[in-house]
């Protein structure tokens, strides 16, 4: 398979858990009104998602350095389809969060053995590049859930969302059984998990990184889980919700395209994500200015370029010490930041204070960039 094609496929895998977490966000009222919640409840499935995906992770990231890349990747999407099945069955909240916890733990797949195979095939500034080229496509899919879900949900209520999703995954497995290489070098041992993790809990430059990308993911997401409910008390449909997301969309794609075109004129990583921070905390001031008025997703488009220039800059260079342990070291930063985005958006969902978090969450990213900024220009 030319790098052409992969790119192709590795970006409809990244862009599957992305799809699959915003999808479900126009549907948390349905979810409500459908098992008689209450919107802090019916906003646990975005935290759930993540908590399991966060296990996942470790999981199959461990397993694509045992038994492949290749087969790791149709284990994980067949569980997600079978987990979907499941979901479209039960009867009570507590069965469907079950649902929920067991289809992102099959969806973690598609984030860290996709990462796993461009970290085999690419490197360095190659790598960087091809994170950011790929931001600009994943752009796209907050847009193509939010919008695709309140169309859904307007349609066939929360189990449209759960039957695309099945869909999906099972196009996803075949398209993977079809055509997906095994890219593990034939050289690669599988490192102790505790050897590695204890390695990676003492690495600062790792705590920066896992940090960086919780609070950028925690700003976007709070949104996603909080922002039907906005619309709801602002007299506004969900369906308008769905829209709003292709007005981020553009934002993230802004970003990403921006990032990419300052990588190539020569700006660091470490300044492009200090910039992405100082973006993100000024959107959330204006998110808090407007919170009153639809006019606040203006302002979270600000959040969205930050996500869209910043993520690539993170993941690109994050694992550059674990070179002999992609997949392991993949999958333990995968579960270190996915924990902090479920632990936070659980807070985010008790709280129900959207620019707030989106302040904090900018706030402290441009501390914690700083920080990083001076590390690697010593």
């Amino acid at each position: 398979m030319n790098s052409r094609n992969l790119l192709v496929l590795a970006i409809a895998l990244l862009m599957f858990p992305q799809i699959a977490q915003t999808l479900y966000s126009p549907a948390l009222a349905d979810i409500g009104q459908a098992f008689a919640v209450g919107p802090q409840r019916a906003a646990q499935t975005l935290s759930v998602f993540f908590l399991a995906f966060a296990f996942g992770v470790v999981v199959w990231g461990r397993l694509c350095d045992r038994i492949g890349r290749r087969p790791t990747m149709l284990i994980g999407l067949a569980l997600y389809t079978g987990a979907s099945i499941l979901a479209l069955s039960v009867g009570d909240f507590t069965a469907l969060l079950a649902a929920q916890a067991l289809a992102a733990f099959g969806a973690a797949v598609g984030s860290v053995v996709t990462q796993t195979l461009l970290r085999d095939r690419f490197k360095g500034a190659e790598l960087a590049q091809v994170f950011s080229g790929m931001g600009i496509a994943l752009a796209a899919s907050p847009a193509i859930g939010l919008f695709a879900g309140a169309s859904l949900v307007h349609a066939f209520g929360y189990r449209g969302v759960v039957g695309c999703l099945l869909l999906l995954a099972s196009l996803l497995w075949l398209w993977c059984l079809q055509t997906l290489p095994e890219t593990r070098p034939g050289n690669v041992t599988v490192p102790a998990l505790f050897e590695t993790l204890w390695r990676m809990l003492q690495d600062l430059d790792i705590w920066r990184s896992t940090l960086l990308v919780a609070l950028f993911n925690i700003a976007l997401f709070s949104y996603y889980s909080l922002g039907p409910f906005v619309f709801q008390r602002l007299g506004v449909s969900a369906q308008w919700f769905g829209y709003s997301g292709v007005i981020l969309a553009l934002g993230s794609g802004l970003g990403a395209w921006l990032n990419k075109r300052l990588l190539g004129r020569g700006y660091s990583g470490p300044r492009l994500v200090r910039l992405a921070a100082v973006s993100a905390l000024l959107g959330g001031m204006g998110v808090w200015l407007m919170q009153h008025s639809v006019l606040l997703v203006l302002a979270m488009l600000l959040v969205v370029l930050a996500f869209g220039m910043a993520i690539p800059n993170i993941l690109g260079s994050a694992l550059v010490n674990y070179g002999d342990r992609l997949g392991t070291a993949g999958a333990l930063f995968g579960l270190l930041y996915y924990l902090l985005i479920g632990g936070g958006l659980l807070l985010v969902g008790w709280g129900q204070a959207l620019g707030e978090t989106l302040m904090l969450c900018g706030a402290l990213a441009l501390l914690l960039a700083g920080i990083r900024q001076r590390h690697t220009e010593q």
